[in-house]
């Protein structure tokens, strides 16, 4: 079901690309648009507030008269305020359904899951009070049934509910209780939203600027055509009968109203459980955390930059060598995404006295296995028509699968630039192809971004210059871009067997294959 899911975002967002690029490709800036969209919601509530009068009994004629005669700015900033807090529940609940679909929640990513899954609440009861500011029938019906559940936990020393069953009940100072209620909530949920990005590096919570000013006009544009009203004033001499209902913030109150109020809360504990409990439902077991050798570190700090998660740190020297600082992988964080392995200077396939060994490696996958498995698939190479290609392929895109000539890796971006030219100058094929997942969103963040740096020598560890470009092929495809995958593939295999041969190539010696296959086929026996 996961894979289905995953398939229909990643076929909607290559339609989204073509409108909008990569860079601005809406699902794929789910997360940041969030964010946008909660100023939106927090500065147009400031600025109403300004005109809004908290008493119980003119309430409705201040939002009223902000809509009427002040409607070319404080009645654009409600309909925008409320047309803002309806698209974030949107967007909040499809960032969520993404992010399971990508399996972006389990493990090591668990914490980012609980705490967005928290923060989800706190955005429906940030709603939940802004419906009862505007006093209509509508704020009537949402005041009355809340009241009524709440009630049923029979943990108040009076009854909620009866504060709204008549005019005369309801005071000015309860009003102003909610007023409050709706200015601490979003306080709280910012705080939570701040606490959800603490274990990501350089977190995105600023959307694209053009992409944040398209959404902003469409704001602005769809309250002026569509101008926010209210319903009739709240009458607590009556009960409202007819209503119009917000699906999007307000879909649970007739649920409410039709079941028991009991069979209510248990629905709500038990589905709260499971959205925070579903890392663990069931637990994903993840390769080994990456290590670290010290007689390999020279503490530059290189992989503590290039980690999306936070997950290595730098702390003064233990072993005595003469270096300031060392690397520490926190296991708890760390994802084995193998993006550390490929941005430190060590990792160099071209070893051959001793062991190879890198300052920071992937126990389940280190780089002597890595220049194994490659010098395999290398072996499996026939050219047919083209060139040989040797494709290092993201297990999350469309070349995720195992096959000839491929080795497939969490992220391409743990592959160290010396690999491509350990490759190609050893003529273990005629060329390389790097195919990642789709650009607009990297399984693990920068792979995408690191990869072509590297490549573009604008990031270390730099793609040495003696390596031909001509030589090397990025793709990047989703999951359900395979026949593009394929096309590319075949097309860069037809130019490497038009180029003339490499000069100073120097094919591996017999020794070098015959331990390159031993350690590939020792990795995979079951331990």
């Amino acid at each position: 079901m996961r894979q289905i899911v995953r398939n229909g975002f990643d076929r909607v967002e290559r339609g989204l690309d073509r409108v909008f690029g990569p860079d601005w490709n809406p699902l794929a800036q789910l997360g940041p648009l969030g964010w946008l969209l909660f100023w939106i919601v927090a500065g147009t509530g400031i600025y109403l507030f300004i005109f809004f009068d908290t008493g119980v009994h003119v309430a409705w004629e201040s939002v009223e008269w902000m809509s009427g005669d002040l409607w070319w700015h404080a009645g654009v900033a409600r309909s925008l305020h409320r047309y803002a807090s309806d698209l974030m529940v949107v967007v909040v609940l499809l960032h969520l359904v993404r992010e399971w679909a990508r399996d972006r929640y389990r493990g090591s990513r668990w914490f980012s899951w609980v705490t967005g899954a928290i923060a989800i609440w706190f955005i429906y009861l940030s709603g939940f009070t802004g419906y009862w500011l505007v006093w209509d029938r509508l704020a009537q019906y949402v005041a009355l049934v809340t009241t009524e559940l709440l009630d049923s936990l029979g943990i108040f020393a009076e009854p909620i509910a009866r504060n709204f069953l008549a005019p005369d009940l309801l005071s000015s100072r309860f009003f102003t209780l909610m007023v409050f209620l709706h200015i601490a909530i979003p306080l709280i949920l910012l705080l939570i939203m701040w606490v959800h990005v603490q274990r990501i590096t350089d977190a995105r919570t600023k959307a694209p600027r053009g992409l944040a000013l398209i959404l902003m006009a469409a704001g602005v544009a769809g309250s002026l055509i569509w101008p926010a009203t209210s319903q009739p004033e709240a009458d607590l001499a009556q009960v409202p009968l007819s209503v119009g209902m917000d699906w999007i913030i307000l879909p649970i109150y007739p649920l409410i109203e039709m079941l028991p109020h009991g069979v209510t809360w248990a629905m709500v504990l038990v589905f709260a459980v499971l959205l925070i409990g579903m890392p663990w439902l069931p637990p994903r077991r993840e390769a080994g955390a990456a290590e670290v050798f010290l007689d390999h570190c020279n503490g530059c700090g290189r992989c503590v930059a290039d980690c999306p998660y936070t997950a290595i740190t730098l702390v003064p020297r233990s072993d005595g060598l003469p270096f300031a600082q060392e690397v520490v992988v926190d296991p708890a964080r760390c994802v084995a995404c193998g993006i550390c392995m490929g941005s430190c200077p060590s990792s160099t396939p071209f070893r051959r006295s001793g062991d190879l060994i890198t300052g920071i490696d992937l126990p389940d996958r280190p780089l002597a296995g890595l220049r194994a498995e490659v010098i395999e698939g290398a072996a499996a190479l026939t050219g047919g028509s083209g060139g040989r290609v040797l494709t290092l392929a993201c297990a999350h895109g469309a070349a995720g699968q195992e096959a000839p000539g491929r080795v497939v890796l969490p992220c391409v971006a743990m592959v160290p630039p010396s690999l491509v030219d350990y490759i190609i100058s050893r003529d273990l094929a005629d060329g390389v192809a790097i195919a990642g997942c789709a650009e607009r969103d990297c399984q693990h963040r920068f792979g995408h971004d690191w990869t072509e740096a590297r490549i573009a020598r604008t990031r270390d560890p730099y793609l040495r210059e003696r390596v031909p470009r001509e030589r090397l092929v990025t793709i990047w495809a989703g999951p359900t871009e395979g026949a593009r995958l394929g096309r590319e593939l075949a097309a860069f295999g037809t130019a490497l067997a038009a180029m003339e041969p490499m000069a100073g190539v120097r094919p591996l010696a017999a020794d070098e294959t015959d331990e390159a296959l031993a350690t590939s086929r020792r990795r995979r026996e079951p331990r």
